[in-house]
């Protein structure tokens, strides 16, 4: 499902390169639960981007249901996000405008699709039946990242990548996170690729991957 090849991130700094990531490589099967683990400034999150194609490499390859995300221009890129990945984040990122059956319909629409029914059904898997009509500031944090998951999984990715799902969550909300993204990982068979520095989050993962200074350290099956 998604592969890298010894790829590398470097910046300018001080007139000379910073690298962030260096000589990656590694695979995750189809359906595969992998958790990114490491100390801060390790390369987690500069991973996870470039695995989804929202950043350029500078060197390697990343290739996405068998296609090398380099080798697609921007217009491409931006489909196959479109088509087949799912993204949750720390901040939710959700439209204040919107209630939270109007945030989850939003990828829906934007691909033509039907979206109250899949929506109305999402929202009650992820305990928020009751909640469609509230808007985000009428959410808990717990609450709002649900409807992040409600949304992420709409669309049925085939890979969705999560940055720090539960890091601004207490551990009660944290652990009722951690319990739907296994959940919707096992029913809905999509693959999921998360950086956290939650150990009980890293601990439910069937797949951890470490980083230290920009390397791959480790890489265990639970």
């Amino acid at each position: 499902m998604l592969r890298c090849d010894s790829l590398t991130k470097t910046y300018p700094s001080g007139g000379r390169p910073l690298t962030v990531l260096n000589n990656i490589t590694l695979e995750v099967e189809p359906g595969g639960f992998v958790a990114i683990v490491g100390p801060s400034g390790s390369g987690k999150t500069t991973l996870l981007g470039l695995l989804a194609g929202l950043d350029r490499p500078t060197s390697g390859t990343v290739h996405l249901d068998g296609e090398e995300l380099g080798a697609l221009d921007e217009d491409r890129r931006a489909r196959l996000r479109a088509e087949k990945i799912g993204f949750v984040f720390q901040s939710f990122q959700l439209i204040p405008t919107l209630t939270a059956l109007e945030n989850v319909q939003v990828p829906l629409e934007l691909r033509g699709e039907r979206s109250a029914p899949r929506a109305t059904d999402l929202l009650g898997r992820v305990g928020l039946g009751d909640r469609a009509g509230h808007y985000p500031a009428q959410l808990s944090g717990g609450e709002q990242q649900r409807v992040a998951l409600a949304r992420a999984f709409s669309t049925r990715p085939r890979v969705l990548f999560a940055d720090e799902p539960t890091g601004n969550l207490d551990a009660v909300t944290g652990a009722t996170i951690i319990d739907l993204m296994s959940e919707l990982n096992r029913d809905l068979r999509t693959t999921l690729v998360l950086v956290t520095h939650d150990l009980e989050l890293a601990g439910r993962a069937r797949r951890t991957v470490c980083l230290a200074g920009g390397r791959l350290i480790g890489d265990s099956a639970a």
